[in-house]
């Protein structure tokens, strides 16, 4: 039984609400955070991003970071305004990008069931991640940004998120810059016990996006339950906010690679280690346009990897993904990279970005071979999650994003 709780969200007055509304802290550098925060005072990055104001040279991870960040958190209470909800409620936050349209509830949802997989995970984090997030959440005191969760949708659930948003006015409605609408709505009172009815008949709930935030959410917890004496487990801490998303309403984009360096190896000797597991053929298609293909980009063209039938794939789940049959096949045996999440020598690159960000790095010298993914499906991701398995890092890449800051969870 999954268990999903209304909250007293802090949220923007509407006139603002887009003038506050950011990207996720972790899908921007420091300087495109920067920038995107210019000129703009109440910019969320400058809360979920804080370093964005201190010198250059001052570490991203350093206690100056986190205490600026709970500077800013009070002073946006106080100057955008950011209020607090009276009652508990549900949110609903609609995202319409091209020919997308997802709707979820926004909701806390308990970080026990997320420590004991009722809310099941596909990813291995990274400890200096869940360090930084960890510390911004111990510090400020508020859960800026929610996790992706995704579950099979229920009717009754949809049913009653559709009546909603055709009878009431949204607090939030305006389009940034990327072309993503974002819309948000609070849920009537009398929707509380029934969503919570509904969603706790869920053996299960999925993480889409966001395991570092959860997971620093559970360090949190523990670092909160050690300092209060009186802990019930009630207490806000003890939750974590996310948006829970139907799952057949998810877009998946690829999440594709770049490659610095080929292992002292030549081009030419590189494509023939590659060719002793995969057929390699020069294409004019960059995305691979069905399951079981790779595209390869390196000396100004495009090719498309095929694994041989010596590609034999171990008996998990996610053995057969193709990001696994290119992990362990291509990366470790020729260019060996054994761990891709602490290797230096590869970065990961949003499908948002397109191929055409892959052929920019490899023509520039930034990069000596890149590689194109098709997109994993949900499918796959729920699969993996039930068998109790991890995909390699940096295999889903979700469009549209949530904004930071639109809700947040105090805890």
């Amino acid at each position: 039984m999954a268990l999903i709780r209304p909250f007293n969200g802090l949220r923007p007055d509407a006139r603002v609400a887009h003038l506050v509304a950011s990207v996720p802290y972790d899908v921007v550098n420091r300087k495109e955070a920067a920038e995107l925060a210019k000129d703009n005072p109440i910019s969320f990055l400058r809360v979920t991003r804080s370093e964005i104001e201190l010198d250059a040279k001052t570490d991203a991870y350093s206690d100056e970071v986190y205490q600026k960040a709970n500077s800013n958190m009070q002073r946006l209470i106080k100057e955008a305004p950011l209020v607090t909800d009276d009652e508990k409620r549900f949110y609903i936050y609609r995202l319409i990008w091209k020919d997308v349209t997802q709707v979820g509830i926004a909701a806390t949802f308990s970080v026990d069931d997320y420590n004991n997989d009722v809310i099941m995970k596909h990813e291995k984090t990274r400890r200096a991640k869940e360090d930084d997030r960890t510390n911004h959440i111990v510090t400020t005191n508020v859960q800026t940004g929610a996790v992706f969760l995704t579950y099979k949708g229920i009717d009754d659930v949809n049913d009653l998120v559709e009546k909603t948003i055709e009878n009431n006015e949204p607090v939030y409605d305006f389009t940034t810059n990327d072309e993503v609408t974002h819309t948000v709505w609070v849920m009537p009172r009398e929707a509380n016990d029934i969503i919570q009815f509904e969603i706790e008949k869920a053996d299960h709930l999925y993480i889409a996006d966001g395991h570092h935030r959860a997971a620093s959410a559970s360090r949190a917890q523990k670092i909160k339950m050690e300092e209060n004496p009186n802990h019930t487990g009630e207490e806000e801490y003890n939750y974590f906010m996310a948006v829970l998303f139907p799952a057949e309403q998810l877009k998946i984009l690829p999440y594709n690679r770049a490659v610095f360096e080929l292992n002292n190896l030549t081009e030419k000797d590189f494509i023939k280690k590659v060719k002793a597991s995969f057929t390699v053929e020069v294409t004019k298609i960059p995305s691979p346009t069905e399951k079981g293909k790779i595209g390869m980009y390196i000396g100004e063209k495009w090719y498309m990897l095929t694994p041989n039938d010596n590609v034999v794939p171990g008996e998990a789940v996610g053995d057969k993904l193709d990001v696994s049959l290119l992990q362990n096949f291509l990366l470790e045996p020729v260019l060996g990279i054994s761990d891709p999440r602490t290797d230096n020598n590869i970065d990961f690159i949003g499908g948002i970005r397109g191929t055409e960000e892959l052929e920019k790095r490899v023509n520039s010298g930034a990069a000596k071979v890149a590689f194109s993914m098709y997109p994993v499906s949900v499918d796959d991701l729920i699969s993996i999650s039930n068998a109790g398995e991890t995909m390699p890092p940096k295999s889903t890449w979700f469009e549209p994003k949530l904004r930071d800051g639109l809700v947040v969870h105090t805890i």
